[in-house]
């Protein structure tokens, strides 16, 4: 019997020194699993932000419920470089008279021959936005630019180039907020459809422009996908059926922004003319954060490729930058297509 014991003791001491192992192997895997998560949560930088806009830490409540804090970003015009110009003043101007339009993914310059040949250009003898001397015809004030923008445009506005100026926006600013610390969730926040920003500040309804919601979202997230590094907001796909639709132009200047009344200065596309911050080891370029806090880059790596892992939001992971997203290209009038993460409602 003793014998019997003497062979048993160790045995059981084994068990338990081998199941006590295995426990704290598995919590080690579950806290590296863990930490490898938190690991790949980048804070945002408020430091990256430049001169002139405004950054304070607030309390905040995220659209999952997370009470947390929030940088709140206030913001006017640029500071990083000039806005417009937009319309060209006759059809012998070259490109540097005017700005760009988005179409079928592709960037076109709006100079005067791009104006004067609108009517091949969309296959519509409709257009003619110049006179008989050339002379484009130009919105050229607020209550002009206001008046081209709306849905039921009137016949007097048919055929012109409609252009909003900084002048028009010199008391207003912006204010957003985005979280501290991203909070990353399992089902991706489509945007509320419909809104676009475009001057004169009318939300338009049916924009076919903008990407479809998923079947399983109905567009539930906010509209602005996210702010650059002067403050800019990165907005919603152009209404750009309802604005051709109306016979009107409102072109994007070369950093892809223009005006409206209410929504300011605004981006409809990355070109590249905003700050950007380079990346050490050949990722594209940081040029913002979206509205989850996740950082937002450059649609291409220094390779001129776009990454092959990106997800329906157009955002992956990395071990340096956590998770974040590339923009799309600059003709396809969008940024990104959903948050990952939870946003401020």
């Amino acid at each position: 019997m003793q014998k019997f014991h003497s062979f048993i003791f160790p045995l059981l001491m084994l068990a338990i020194l081998f199941t006590s192992n295995s426990c704290n192997k598995n919590k080690s895997s579950e806290d590296a699993t863990h930490a490898s998560e938190v690991g790949a949560v980048v804070g945002v930088d408020p430091d990256l932000f430049l001169e002139g806009t405004e950054v304070i830490t607030v309390p905040c409540t995220l659209s999952d419920g997370t009470e947390t804090t929030c940088y709140q970003i206030v913001a006017s015009t640029p500071t990083d470089h000039d806005m417009g110009p937009w319309c060209p003043e006759n059809i012998s101007d070259g490109a540097e008279a005017g700005g760009i339009w988005l179409e079928n993914g592709e960037v076109y310059d709006v100079d005067g021959e791009f104006i004067k040949n609108l009517a091949t250009f969309y296959d519509d003898n409709t257009w003619l936005m110049y006179d008989a001397n050339g002379d484009i015809y130009v919105t050229d004030t607020e209550e002009d630019c206001i008046n081209a923008a709306n849905p039921n445009v009137g016949e007097e506005y048919k055929n012109y180039c409609v252009e909003c100026v900084p002048e028009y926006i010199a008391e207003l600013t912006r204010t957003w907020l985005i979280p501290a610390q991203p909070v990353k969730l399992t089902t991706s926040a489509y945007f509320a459809r419909g809104g676009g920003g475009e001057p004169g500040g009318r939300p338009q309804p049916g924009n076919r422009s903008e990407p479809e919601a998923r079947p399983e979202a109905k567009g539930f997230g906010p509209q602005t996908r996210g702010i650059a590094f002067n403050g800019v907001e990165f907005s919603a796909s152009a209404p750009v059926d309802n604005i051709l639709g109306a016979y009107t132009l409102a072109p994007f200047d070369d950093a892809g922004g223009h005006i409206n009344v209410h929504q300011g200065y605004h981006y409809h596309a990355a070109t590249g003319i905003s700050a950007q911050i380079k990346q050490e080891d050949g990722h594209a370029p940081m040029i913002g954060y979206a509205m989850d806090g996740h950082g937002i880059y450059a649609q291409l790596n220094e390779d001129g490729k776009e990454p092959s892992d990106l997800d329906d939001c157009r955002g992956h992971y990395d071990d340096t930058r956590g998770y974040h997203y590339h923009v799309d290209a600059p003709g396809s009038n969008n940024f990104i297509n959903c948050l990952a993460g939870a946003y401020v409602n």
